[in-house]
């Protein structure tokens, strides 16, 4: 056996030496030292002044062996051919601070490669995985540039991590006898985190906590890390919660000495206050809002004026005057920017105590508000205007639902009974007839006003929201959808009212643009790219945009929109045609809101759940008072910061969606769904069902009957010997495959017809 073996590597290494043509020299390699040119760049862009040799390199990064040495040496050369670094003097080399060092914002994506976003470039640089070079999602970098090897398309290496967007990560902690990892819940942190027995804390094996990176050695594959919190067990429904929010950064308690400052705050509406103000406690005032509301930021005032007019008032809770500007509540509502609306819970910005209780424009209660009213004729045009601090008295509250069955019986006999199914209060009971003449005279002047909004060019996204019916456990029972009727949109008419004449006002001043300082809800332009984009997707489903002019782009857009209301189709396509608008923001620079066609827009009627309105509050009032204009920097800073928050919130309140529905579809394994491709990618198809809305993955490999690949012109999946196609908004039928409430992730097979 030995003898035979033998004889087999003699014979091979001859035919080896034959096929060469002459003997050859083996000699044993040292160690490949990986990553080097990430490691050699990061050393020269880390003294980005200083001129270094290879000995001064080594010395960085701890290299002594010759061999290692020769690597280095080899590799600076290579680079100085690149163009990455310059030779200033002989063996003497610095970055070179060219054009093709940028500094921008890092986008991961799941599957490890990255999209570098920087102001330099009009297309995002794609950044391969190999050279993303432990930049993390949203990290601040610098990146060298270059053209893709035969190519006219850009592509990127990360050369230096300037600020990390976040070091704390949520996830799943694994321990073993000396050490522990946890790995990460986000899909786009590729690394888990090493943690040091003495930094694992109280948490155990198998539990679900927070850990920050505390360090990342350069011989490590790991960021290292500590345990900062524990949150609890995988599963368990407050745990996936908090998980969502810790992921984003938002809180979910109040800290104990904001709690007790809310506590010792004095309430009392006293005589002297309210001689400060304007009273309308007389007026009829009512709030209209959502049936499982608790806080109740605006109420509406109806009172018919001697000359035939109607006089509006549009009230919001005062929020400025029990939130002093140093407060501990101010701090943290400036902090926390607004409330966070997730599937089972609100967490709110303010505490409880201003939240639900003093702020609240509650029923049968006086409240401290800050009102715009307005004097409107029967064709819904301004003839007056006033603003201001006043106090008032909310005689009713009615659920949207409630609204509805007014407005619907109201026009046949201005009367209206609130069935026992719907009624807020208990039992069934009548709407008084001032009420209802109320209601419906604000519902004729709304759709005047709504009318002349889209003629305008205002676009109407009246997009079906996802909600659940949950047990007292938080167990999904079945889904439902809230679609926005004319109770609704009256409120929203009135509230879109107020934001723009106060904002407006501010504005101008005689009908001439002042330079006060002012916070502005700003929607920018379309991308006309991505509008093309839209274009060629909706076109194999029989629609159209037409992009000749902002108002027939606008009309068509209404157009598109209300033609696939209610159809299978209709949540993808109004989902596609938001991502193709721009992302409305606040800030100090007023041009225009796009998506409401105003001139001049800011969110003043919400102050109870966006920090936001609070400025405009103070602002409107500082003006009121004849006071100067404060400087711009410091609510620009302020502005970037509430819309920062507000995206991680509404981030974090599709995760929480997300979550209930996998949840959802725990219990329904054994059915089949209905659904539409809702998107098209290299490694599968997403399914979207069509009952409940739940979005799940098809992945490429489980789709059996061809061999599969991804036509990113079609938006297709199409079969190699079939030529069978999946392409976005085909119609398939779907079993669950797997539900992961860990990674928030449904999997899906496809029922292929035999």
């Amino acid at each position: 056996m030995t003898n035979t073996r033998t004889l087999f590597v003699f014979l091979k290494k001859q035919k080896h030496r034959m096929s060469r043509g002459k003997k050859k020299i083996y000699k044993k390699k040292g160690k490949v030292i990986k990553d080097l040119t990430r490691k050699i760049l990061g050393v020269f862009s880390k003294n980005s002044d200083n001129i270094l040799n290879y000995k001064q390199v080594c010395a960085k990064l701890k290299i002594e062996d010759a061999d290692g040495r020769g690597q280095v040496i080899k590799k600076i050369e290579d680079l100085k051919g690149q163009g990455k670094l310059e030779e200033v003097d002989r063996g003497k080399y610095i970055l070179n601070q060219d054009k093709n060092y940028h500094i921008g914002t890092l986008d991961l994506t799941s599957s490890g490669n990255a999209y570098f976003i920087c102001e330099d470039f009009e297309n995002d640089v794609f950044i391969p995985s190999i050279n993303v070079n432990r930049g993390l999602d949203k990290d601040t970098v610098k990146v060298y540039v270059y053209n893709k090897r035969r190519s006219s398309k850009k592509e990127g290496d990360v050369v230096e991590i300037i600020e990390r967007a976040k070091t704390e990560f949520v996830g799943v902690l694994q321990v073993s006898k000396n050490f522990g990892f946890v790995v990460p819940d986000n899909n786009k942190m590729y690394s888990d985190i090493f943690i040091p027995k003495d930094e694992l804390g109280e948490a155990v094996n198998g539990e679900k906590v927070i850990a920050e990176i505390t360090d990342w050695p350069e011989n490590s594959k790991n960021p290292f890390g500590k345990v900062t919190q524990v949150l609890g067990m995988p599963g368990d429904h407050n745990t996936e919660i908090h998980s969502i929010l810790a992921e984003y950064g938002l809180p979910y308690e109040f800290p104990a000495h904001v709690e007790r400052e809310a506590e010792e705050l004095d309430t009392t509406i006293t005589e002297e206050e309210i001689a400060k103000r304007r009273d309308m406690r007389k007026d009829l005032t009512f709030t209209i809002d959502p049936k499982d509301a608790k806080d109740f930021d605006d109420a509406l005032s109806f009172t018919v004026l001697e000359n035939g007019n109607f006089e509006i008032g549009i009230h919001i809770a005062d929020v400025s005057h029990y939130l002093a500007l140093d407060s501990e509540m101010e701090k943290e509502a400036y902090e926390r920017a607004t409330s966070v609306y997730l599937v089972d819970r609100v967490v709110p910005m303010l505490p409880e105590k201003l939240s639900n209780g003093v702020c609240s424009l509650r029923p049968h209660e006086e409240k401290l508000t800050f009102s715009a009213v307005f004097e409107l004729n029967e064709k819904a045009q301004l003839v007056n205007e006033w603003y201001g601090r006043t106090v008032t008295y909310s005689d009713e509250r009615f659920a949207y639902e409630e609204a509805q069955v007014i407005i619907e019986e109201g026009k046949e006999n201005t009367k209206a009974t609130i069935p026992e199914e719907i009624s807020i209060r208990e039992g069934s009971y009548e709407v008084s007839e001032d009420v209802v003449n109320a209601v419906l005279q604000l519902d004729t002047l709304a759709k005047i006003m709504r009318k002349k909004r889209l003629k305008d060019g205002a676009i109407t996204f009246d997009k079906v929201e996802v909600k659940f019916n949950l047990d007292e456990n938080a167990v999904p029972l079945g889904v439902f959808f809230k679609e926005s009727k004319d109770a609704n949109k009256l409120i929203e008419e009135f509230m879109l009212l107020a934001n723009r004449k106060v904002s407006e006002f501010v504005s101008r001043k005689k009908g001439r643009p002042t330079k006060n300082t002012f916070v502005y809800r700003v929607h920018d332009e379309p991308n006309v790219d991505k509008l093309t984009a839209l274009q060629g997707i909706i076109h194999k489903f029989g629609y159209s945009i037409d992009l000749k002019s902002r108002q027939s782009t606008s009309d068509s857009l209404n157009k598109l929109l209300e033609d696939v209301h209610g159809k299978g189709e209709s949540n993808m396509i109004e989902t596609l045609a938001i991502r193709s608008m721009s992302k409305a923001e606040y800030t100090t620079d007023n041009i225009g809101h796009y998506g409401l066609a105003f001139e001049h827009y800011s969110h003043f009627t919400s102050p109870i759940r966006r920090y936001p309105d609070v400025m405009a509050h103070r602002l409107l009032q500082n003006y009121l008072d004849g006071n100067p204009s404060p400087k711009q920097e410091e609510y620009e800073e302020k502005c970037k910061h509430s819309s920062e928050m507000e995206y991680l919130a509404t981030k974090a309140e599709r995760d929480s969606i997300k979550y209930m529905q996998i949840k959802y579809m725990q219990d329904h394994e054994d059915q089949e769904f209905l659904g539409v491709i809702s998107g098209v990618t290299e490694w599968g198809i997403y399914v979207e069902i069509i009952e409940n809305k739940c979005e799940g993955m098809v992945r490429i490999r489980d789709i059996r009957d061809d061999y599969y690949t991804f036509d990113e012109k079609q938006y297709a999946l199409v079969g190699q010997a079939t030529n069978n196609m999946y392409q976005l908004g085909d119609e398939v039928k779907v079993k669950v495959k797997n539900t992961d409430l860990d990674r928030k992730h449904l999997d899906f097979t496809l029922i292929q017809d035999v």
